[in-house]
Parts: C-alpha cells; sequence; structure tokens
C-alpha cells in the first residue's frame, strides 16, 4: 500500500501551532533524551525556530534532523543544539564566541543564555541573512560578523564560552588563545570521523579536553582547510 504524503501544518502563519510543535519537540527529542538544564530547555522552548528555516522547509523546522539552509550549509538536529548549549554551561554574565553562524538559530539560543553573543560566518550571503534574521526577532545581544572563524574575535577576547560548528581537522590554536581562565570551549573535530570535544580552561590557564559523542558537521573552511 503506497504511503500517504504527510500533511502540512493547516496554518503556518498560527503562532500557536507552531509554538505546540516547539514544545512537543522540546519534550520528545530534548528532555526525554537527557537535556536537564532548565534554561536550556526554556530557551529552546522560546526560540522560533521555523524562523531560522527556509520558507519551503519550515513544516520540517521541529523535527529530528538537520535541514539544509543553502550554501551547502544545514541548521543542526535540535537535539544537538540543546545538548552542546547544555555542555557549554553558558552563565548569565558569561561573553560567548559563536564560529558558524549559520541560519543564526544556535546564536539566538545562546543568547538567551549569555550577556552577549559574537557569531561569525564566513559564507558572505549566509551571515547577510542571519544577521537580518537576528535583528529583525530582536536578539539585540548578538553581534554577527562576515569573515573567516578560524582566527576569532581578537579584539573582543577573551571569551568565557566559545562554541564551532563547522568541524576543523585539529583545534585552532587562535581559539584556545581566546579562551578566557576558567572558559570552555566545544567544537565537532575531525574529517570523516568526528567527535564532540570539550575543551576547559582552568583558572590557573591549564587545559583539559574531553571527548562526548560522535557526531556529523559540515567541515570548517577558510584557514582551517590549510592546517
Amino acid at each position: 500500500m503506497k504511503k500517504e504524503k504527510e500533511a502540512l501544518p493547516q496554518n503556518l502563519s498560527d503562532p500557536n501551532l507552531w509554538r505546540e510543535q516547539r514544545l512537543a519537540m522540546v519534550d520528545r527529542q530534548i528532555r526525554a533524551r537527557g537535556v536537564q538544564d532548565s534554561s536550556v530547555l526554556a530557551a529552546m522552548e522560546s526560540v522560533p525556530r521555523h524562523l531560522f528555516v527556509p520558507e519551503g522547509d519550515r513544516h520540517l523546522a521541529y523535527e529530528d534532523h538537520p535541514l539544509p539552509i543553502g550554501y551547502e550549509q544545514t541548521i543542526s538536529q535540535p537535539f544537538i543544539v540543546a545538548y552542546m548549549t547544555e555542555k557549554l554551561g553558558i552563565r548569565p554574565g558569561d561573553k560567548v564566541l559563536e564560529i558558524g553562524t549559520g541560519s543564526g538559530y544556535q546564536a539566538a539560543i545562546l543568547s538567551r543564555l549569555a550577556r552577549v553573543v559574537y557569531t561569525i560566518e564566513i559564507v558572505e550571503p549566509l551571515c547577510r541573512e542571519a544577521a537580518a534574521t537576528l535583528g529583525r526577532l530582536g536578539f539585540s545581544n548578538v553581534e554577527v560578523r562576515c569573515g573567516d572563524g578560524f582566527v576569532g574575535w581578537p579584539e573582543e577576547a577573551p571569551f568565557d564560552a566559545i562554541m564551532l560548528t563547522a568541524s576543523p581537522e585539529s583545534i585552532p590554536n587562535p581559539l584556545v588563545e581566546q579562551l578566557a581562565p576558567g572558559g570552555r570551549m566545544i567544537l565537532p573535530l575531525g574529517g570523516h570521523y568526528q567527535e564532540l570535544v570539550l575543551i576547559q580552561r582552568s583558572l590557573e590557564g591549564q587545559l583539559s579536553r574531553r571527548e562526548l559523542i560522535p557526531v556529523r558537521f559540515v567541515p570548517m573552511t577558510g584557514e582551517a582547510e590549510t592546517r
């Protein structure tokens, strides 16, 4: 028997419909899989993910998988967004650097938790689109830069937390140098096989590293490709 095509939501402009889907996403995909930080869960419940997804795929925004956003880039699976955010341990006064703005969705989530978020995107059209979306939705504590994230944002360093949403083959040294004492950095690391890695700098300056889970992200481009 031929499977019927999944029906689209009746009214894509109904905010209550989107809110119901968002709450169900958090319950079934995120809370049920072990993310417990109440501030992370609240951020995931409040940020309208569908407005960071291209209109043609908007009805899929709250499903449990990544989605294309153009320019061979993706918006990450909701669980991975929440998991990485929780592991980074954002505090209200933190200054955060994100490498790989993409659609702007992860930056929006981080902005609900941190004092300020600096985010860099190497694909210029995507960068401009993300900046416009974040501005239109009122995420006023997010600063967007178009450029190569490998070098970080040195004039705003140090950062309490750094997140990479594209995978380099090795950890970029400029980003390690921009990590504050007591700071944390989370990133996918590797080529064909990638591992999510958490780097922590002690108050005395020593670095520790912990492997978390296997992941699959787009590769980091730009200067990272030459290292």
